[in-house]
């Protein structure tokens, strides 16, 4: 077994990693529990999460649903019930008798219809102009410690037209580090995320794409590949949407005109 990698703030902050024991040594996995969103006390959505970031998290997934159009309070709850948060209202649309599961690895599974999936989100803005190498090198600067440490977290990363990483978070679900990402940005004023990049550690997913659509974000790169559905939905949003970004090279799939080939 390699040396055990150094914790981060947020992992002994957040209890990220749990110690066990396997095959006679001492092992880490990343920490999978629930958490209960409410809104106003009344709940409305349960997702399987990695803990840390919750208030991002919950914030970012009800504006992804276009429940909610700015920041708002979010934290524990009054009874400090555990891995539950509190978001105050009022939300800018009525989410009527949806009631949302998610698991860690599907976002859309807790929908009821088919119209549910349907992507409410305004077109791509023109967004900046990305080197190729550049973009294709956007992984290799996501930092993973918690991913270092378990080999079982995704991450999502924001950066600026230059490269800069200005926020990174990790989690279990793959839509969850993408949610806490949009959070962080709701809360930090970023909203739309026009002339930012998105980067996700792993494939590129249809509800991944709906999610930086929905925030705004005109390129999304990941390290594998899309689906089928992700590629026309970011083809429909006019987005960039770059796959197989590793080892110095990237697939652009849709929005080449943001990619400046060297």
């Amino acid at each position: 077994m390699s040396a055990t990698p150094r914790q981060s703030a947020d992992e002994v902050a957040h209890g990220m990693w749990a110690k066990i024991v396997r095959d006679g040594e001492d092992d880490f996995v990343a920490v999978e529990e629930p958490l209960e969103i409410r809104v106003d006390g009344a709940p409305l959505a349960v997702t399987m999460r990695t803990p840390g970031h919750d208030e991002e998290l919950a914030l970012g997934f009800l504006y992804g649903e276009g429940l909610i159009d700015g920041p708002r309070t979010a934290g524990l709850t009054e009874d400090f019930a555990v891995n539950t948060i509190e978001v105050s209202g009022p939300l800018a649309s009525d989410p009527g008798a949806r009631r949302f599961y998610t698991t860690s690895s599907c976002g859309v599974c807790g929908k009821g219809a088919l119209e549910e999936v349907a992507v409410h989100a305004e077109p791509a803005a023109p967004g900046p102009e990305i080197d190729r190498s550049l973009l294709a090198a956007l992984p290799d600067h996501l930092r993973q410690p918690t991913f270092e440490r378990t080999g079982g977290l995704h991450a999502t990363g924001l950066f600026d037209a230059s490269g800069e990483l200005l926020v990174v978070r990790e989690d279990v679900g793959r839509h969850n580090a993408m949610d806490k990402v949009v959070g962080r940005a709701l809360l930090d004023g970023r909203l739309p995320l026009h002339g930012y990049v998105l980067c996700v550690s792993g494939r590129l997913s249809f509800e991944l794409v709906q999610k930086a659509a929905v925030a705004g974000a005109p390129i999304l790169v990941g390290v594998g590949a899309p689906s089928s559905l992700a590629v026309s939905l970011a083809a429909e949003q006019g987005m960039t949407l770059g796959g197989f970004a590793r080892r110095g090279r990237v697939n652009v799939y849709t929005g080449a005109e943001r990619v400046r080939d060297a």
